[in-house]
């Protein structure tokens, strides 16, 4: 009988990385894939983004509506609620022999948390990372010590989930999936990207994708006013928004997005979701990408194209000499802005070594994961390792 694995997925980005992944599992002849979507995938303000999935040919077994209208911390704890129950009775219909998730949103925490409830194995992506400014860094651990196996995108990451308390044996350092979109992909042309999204890109463009800080108390509106004020003292600058997420404040900057972009129609467009090929060719042609995200640390990087990295929301993540830090200040965004488009800087990233692997990720996660199914390897009892003691 196949091994059921199910794939959850809550986001466009996070889905983008994963499918590398979720299409290895389809083609194995011993494995059977699950898909579960939920959070901003089903919402029509995030742009119904389940549906690239079944534009791609993919079966979704389940569809776990959670998020509610309010991007409160009332709000997002009620979803995170909703969610669990979901989750749970998902299972009980699916009954899979383990789960896949990536990173550290609150709807994966409760699909975790329902799953080892339910005594189902997890295996978890990115685990070991640090993001300072933002609730995922707690998430992102919790995850961690729920999870059996685990598949980090760096070895010095690996080493954290260890300190974690996670066996060395069930730690693998594999790089980050992201890269193997990049690696496989065939990317749009600059026209062919310039018609898709009705948007001519002359120099200077930038790619701008911000997302809330939300350990920060009410500093989403004030970091992105600061970056919009200094995006508008470039005045030949064009612009390409990609919206923020469902995270606490997220509607906050996307109004915001909204005003800029119909007050500035001839140089400015947005999205509510690119999607990974338009946003990979996007990071190929703009002159440079500026927001917290963390494809601005990971795979902006592997095009040579410089990022501008404002606040703490990133904090703490391995970086390579393309990734330009800077405060959330308006004159400190100016300045960073104006040293990524200088060609003095871009001639020092000719040869950017990328700390995240070599994007051959999702063939050596399947390796594993099938040997300890396929060979009755889990054992979700699990003890706790302890660094240096004997």
């Amino acid at each position: 009988m196949k091994k059921k694995i199910c794939i959850v997925t809550g986001t466009r980005a996070e889905y983008g990385l994963l499918k590398p992944l979720i299409d290895a599992i389809r083609e194995d002849n011993d494995l059977k894939l699950q898909i579960i979507v939920t959070g901003m995938h089903l919402s029509p303000e995030f742009g119904l983004t389940y549906k690239e999935l079944e534009k791609a040919g993919l079966e979704i077994d389940e569809k776990i509506e959670m998020l509610l209208s309010s991007d409160t911390p009332i709000g997002i704890s009620k979803s995170m609620g909703l969610a669990m129950i979901s989750f749970a009775e998902a299972y009980n219909r699916l009954r899979p022999d383990i789960i896949v998730v990536l990173g550290d949103r609150y709807e994966i925490f409760s699909a975790s948390a329902s799953a080892m409830v339910s005594n189902i194995p997890i295996a978890h992506l990115y685990g070991g990372e640090s993001t300072y400014g933002v609730i995922d860094e707690a998430i992102r651990h919790s995850i961690t010590k729920m999870s059996y196996l685990h598949f980090t995108s760096t070895e010095e990451y690996r080493k954290r989930v260890i300190q974690l308390g996670e066996s060395p044996h069930r730690v693998f350092n594999v790089g980050a999936i992201g890269l193997e979109n990049i690696k496989n992909m065939k990317l749009l042309s600059k026209k062919e990207l310039e018609e898709s999204i009705n948007f001519k890109i002359e120099s200077p463009t930038v790619l701008v994708t911000f997302h809330p800080t939300t350990l920060e108390e009410n500093s989403s509106e004030i970091y992105f006013k600061n970056l919009l004020d200094s995006l508008h003292g470039f005045e030949n600058m064009k612009i390409i928004f990609t919206k923020a997420n469902s995270d606490t404040h997220g509607r906050i900057i996307n109004k915001m997005i909204d005003d800029y972009v119909r007050n500035n129609r001839y140089r400015s467009v947005e999205f509510i979701s690119l999607g990974q090929l338009r946003y990979l060719s996007a990071i190929k042609y703009v002159d440079a990408v500026i927001g917290n995200s963390s494809s601005g640390i990971i795979e902006v990087p592997v095009f040579n194209t410089p990022t501008v990295n404002i606040g703490d929301r990133q904090k703490g993540r391995i970086r390579c000499n393309s990734v330009l830090d800077c405060g959330p200040t308006k004159d400190e965004i100016k300045k960073y802005i104006a040293k990524a488009l200088s060609h003095e800087f871009k001639r020092s990233l000719k040869d950017i070594k990328n700390p995240y692997g070599d994007g051959n990720v999702s063939k050596k996660i399947l390796v594993k994961i099938k040997k300890f199914l396929l060979k009755g390897l889990i054992d979700i009892k699990k003890e706790f390792y302890n660094v240096g003691i004997d």
